[in-house]
């Protein structure tokens, strides 16, 4: 099974959608494409046509909770992707005929859905690039859950930056990285997303221009919370490779 193509999902009630639209069309240099589905609930942030490259990221609004991010994963193949993901421990929420809406062991929605041709990621944008979702785990499961995802995506996994941290990188010119966070404490699952930037400073004071609000962080990361009250992060990696500066992953040994 190969995973063609990935979309990170921006989900935010269905109330906030203008300002989630306004907000992520802004800081990710992109426009939104007309409105999709039965309700209008989705959206996608098209790059410039000069950039000549392919969409990765999305916005739905929901019309349940608070909203997070989820992942779309692209095949050629969605009953094969839906059938993996299922002998793997996953829940199927929806068949949707050509696509799926499942659940990972954790609680965790995602979709399979079919490629369409995307090759090439979007560009760099002011020093920043959406490139990671993440999942936050809880304690009790975060070794099957972090398996799931590993086995599912057959991607390279790699030890994080501090303890709690496993990263999932995908082939080269796969637009999202996926990592896997324990969280301290139990909770359901949950995931956000995260931007790369050569220069968080600099990231963090075009985002607040756009309207978005600091709400925590640490000495390498922060944490803010967009117009439509989403929360996301700004972590200082390298927005070309996703990497940490240095290069300071490396493989976990199985």
């Amino acid at each position: 099974m190969i995973i063609r193509w990935t979309y990170a999902f921006v989900d935010r009630p269905a109330e906030r959608q203008p300002e989630a639209r306004a907000f992520w069309t802004a800081v990710t240099g992109t426009h939104a494409s007309e409105p999709r589905g039965e309700r209008g609930e989705f959206m996608t942030l098209l790059p410039e046509e000069a950039a000549g490259t392919d969409a990765c990221v999305k916005l739905q609004g929901v019309t349940e909770g608070d909203g997070g991010a989820h992942l779309d994963l692209c095949a050629e193949d969605v009953r094969e992707v839906t059938g993996a993901a299922l002998e793997l421990g996953a829940e199927l929420v929806t068949d949707h005929g050509d696509w799926a809406v499942l659940r990972s062991p954790a609680g965790q929605l995602f979709c399979a859905v079919p490629w369409h041709g995307e090759t090439v990621r979007p560009p760099v944008v002011a020093g920043s690039r959406l490139d990671q979702v993440c999942l936050d785990i809880p304690p009790s499961a975060y070794a099957a859950e972090s398996d799931f995802w590993a086995g599912l995506t057959g991607w390279e996994r790699l030890k994080g930056s501090r303890p709690e941290f496993e990263v999932l990188r995908p082939p080269a010119g796969l637009p999202m990285r996926i990592l896997l966070q324990r969280l301290d404490g139990e909770r359901p699952a949950s995931a956000h997303l995260d931007l790369a930037c050569a220069d968080l400073a600099a990231v963090r004071a075009r985002h607040e221009e756009h309207g978005a609000v600091v709400v925590g962080g640490g000495p390498h990361w922060t944490v803010l919370r967009d117009p439509a009250g989403g929360v996301y992060c700004l972590t200082g990696r390298d927005p070309e490779t996703g990497g940490l500066p240095g290069g300071g992953q490396r493989a976990v040994v199985a």
